[in-house]
């Protein structure tokens, strides 16, 4: 399954939240990464068919879409921001409840839900009401609602927000399973949820793509350009005015510092191995001043 994104646009009024946005998709995942208000949410609604672009297109496999098209959407999963839920349903009374609305009924919807449920792990809660699971069982209903109709298209908009590091990791496994036959857009601004599973990364801000490339040569691109400092807290804040930090470490009467730079920023600097974070963080530039 091939999904490009072509030349898409959204204005709100005088605001552009989307110009001329492009990238192509096949099997795998896909993150869109971006600080908050880069435009990833208002991509996810046009994908999914919830808001109209004010121009551009949407192809699968070449040949144009509309993504409020019935075969578009047989296609297409989608776990949301936030669910919500009826407070009387049980997570099978939502979950059959979603399969009749995909089409789904009897024993197809059934058997779907019990295999999916099993996946991920969440057999013994489906007679718990929704609105008393956790952060993580809701998350993991979330993917198992979005999967019913066995979609060909998975786009997840900032599936971890809210689960502790166990979930989150959980959770990334479970995408990471489920994409082998898919095309897996996942959509955040967490960097973690992505690094170890994204097969390539769009890098999105101010409604416009800066790059895309596998997620190892973003990491590649900064080699070189990652630092240690030593430094105490009264230099760290007048540094971190004019250099990129990605992170900050107490070690005794002194602050280990990670700085993003083109060059050797100090004589006892001492090069480090960059992350995804790093390149993120680089590309946008966006730490200077948020230190501390």
């Amino acid at each position: 399954m091939k999904l490009t994104i072509q030349n898409i646009s959204k204005n709100y009024g005088n605001k552009q939240a989307l110009n001329g946005v492009s990238f192509e998709m096949e099997n795998g995942v896909y993150g869109l990464l971006g600080p908050n208000g880069a435009g990833k949410s208002t991509l996810i609604r046009i994908l999914v068919g919830v808001m109209e672009a004010n121009g551009g297109e949407v192809m699968v496999n070449g040949k144009r879409r509309k993504p409020s098209d019935r075969d578009y959407r047989s296609k297409l999963g989608y776990l949301p921001q936030s669910l919500d839920f009826y407070p009387e349903f049980s997570g099978l009374d939502y979950l059959r409840f979603v399969a009749a609305l995909k089409g789904l009924e009897g024993e197809a919807a059934e058997s779907k839900i019990k295999a999916l449920t099993e996946q991920v792990h969440l057999t013994n809660d489906l007679h718990r009401k929704c609105v008393n699971y956790s952060g993580g069982m809701k998350r993991r209903l979330g993917i198992a609602q979005a999967l019913l109709n066995d979609p060909e298209i998975l786009i997840l908009d900032e599936p971890t927000a809210g689960l502790d590091p166990h979930e989150r990791i959980k959770f990334r496994n479970l995408v990471s399973i489920f994409s082998r036959n898919r095309t897996v857009l996942l959509s955040t601004h967490i960097v973690s949820d992505i690094d170890s599973i994204a097969k390539e990364t769009v890098m999105i801000k101010d409604g416009k793509v800066g790059r895309m490339e596998s997620t190892q040569s973003f990491v590649d691109a900064i080699a070189g350009k990652v630092w240690l400092m030593k430094m105490t807290v009264d230099e760290l804040v007048e540094y971190q005015n004019d250099h990129i930090i990605s992170n900050v470490i107490p070690t005794g009467d002194k602050m280990e510092v990670r700085v993003v730079s083109d060059t050797k920023p100090s004589a006892d600097a001492a090069a480090a191995a960059p992350t995804l974070e790093d390149a993120y963080l680089y590309e946008f530039n966006q730490t200077k001043g948020d230190a501390v």
